[in-house]
């Protein structure tokens, strides 16, 4: 292979311990698979903590579509909008659909057969859901039973906005008293994803979302330094690749396109087979590192569609063939994201989902 995935299944474990150790016995753990899995592999990362968690989540019906047929058979919860040709597709597959709009609302109570739904609230982020002067409207036009109720906290990762958090917090309070004292029972009430489940332990209610924190990421930088010596977090993947050529070039000489960088001594070129359409981002171009031989290379030039030079000047015994780390625990996810002024989110979303995942 040229480039591929490692998944580490033992650092998966060990996260997940992390966060079953945070919230109470009784508390749900909803693992947060949307997106590839954050890169991580839908399917495989799935199968590898189906018998840890109690639910998943995800961003579409496709999604949950695709862990239907693998095998899984734990709730499943769509996050995202559903439209509605698939909706037949919801009930048929036991998937939990998210009601976070009146319109979506009126199509579901038009259903002969209804799915197992979930209502969103907006407590303050203002993305989806339902305003809380909108629930006794809401509550008086459902026709049918609700498994579940649930918001999202815009800022929890972040210190400065604790009160903001807070008030967010009391606001879902109130929505879930309405819908209490309204005769709705059991209902699964759920609030924080990874940084509220770490900061804010009074907003565990029924069930926690845990998403980035169960790919051994900090959700944020100002979580980590608050954090990081009460828990250990784990990162899962690794992106590998390999050393297709070697060039010796002499000082002055220039490499990639428009002759974007000159080295300034004699300089040994090693060439990567991967590159911006593999999700190697295009803006580590002579700024990025890779690892090789333990010791890190630079980027020279610019990050192509399909390859990538690299300076291995200073490292002895390279050889075409040898390993190349893209992503490990010498250049994380969190230093290119820190590097390309990003979040780690998106660095590690938008690997190709077409490269092989292994698990090691």
């Amino acid at each position: 292979m040229r480039t591929w995935i490692e998944i580490d299944k033992k650092r998966i474990e060990k996260n997940y311990q992390v966060f079953r150790k945070l919230i109470s016995p009784k508390c749900k753990l909803m693992a947060i698979v949307k997106s590839n899995a954050y890169g991580h592999s839908l399917v495989d990362f799935s199968l590898l903590i189906d018998d840890l968690v109690d639910y998943f989540g995800v961003d579409s019906i496709v999604e949950a579509e695709r862990l239907r047929e693998s095998g899984i058979k734990k709730p499943i919860l769509v996050l995202g909008y559903t439209v509605n040709e698939k909706i037949e597709s919801a009930i048929k597959n036991d998937i939990t659909l998210t009601i976070p709009d009146f319109n979506t609302l009126k199509i579901v109570n038009k259903l002969p057969r209804k799915p197992k739904v979930h209502l969103k609230i907006d407590t303050g982020m203002h993305r989806q859901g339902f305003f809380l002067s909108e629930i006794p409207k809401l509550i008086k036009n459902i026709n049918f039973p609700v498994e579940g109720i649930y918001t999202h906290f815009a800022a929890a990762k972040s210190p400065l906005h604790q009160k903001a958090t807070i008030k967010q917090c009391q606001n879902f309070q109130k929505a879930i008293e309405m819908f209490e004292s309204s005769g709705f029972k059991n209902l699964i009430k759920h609030a924080s994803a990874t940084s509220g489940t770490i900061t804010f332990p009074q907003a565990h209610f029924d069930m926690v979302r845990i998403g980035i924190g169960l790919y051994g990421i900090w959700p944020s930088s100002e979580v980590k330094e608050y954090y990081q010596s009460k828990i250990k977090l784990s990162p899962v993947l690794s992106w590998k690749t390999i050393i297709t050529q070697i060039k010796k070039l002499p000082k002055n000489s220039y490499v990639g396109y428009n002759f974007s960088e000159k080295v300034k001594r004699d300089s040994k070129i090693a060439i990567l087979p991967i590159g911006y359409w593999h999700g190697y981002p295009y803006s580590l171009s002579s700024v990025g590192y890779v690892v090789v031989r333990k010791q890190k290379a630079k980027v020279i030039g610019r990050v192509c569609m399909d390859m990538t030079m690299v300076d291995v000047t200073d490292i002895k015994g390279v050889k075409v063939g040898d390993k190349v780390s893209l992503i490990d625990d010498i250049v994380t996810s969190d230093d290119i994201a820190k590097t390309i002024k990003t979040s780690t989110y998106e660095v590690i979303t938008r690997i190709n989902p077409k490269i092989k995942r292994i698990i090691v």
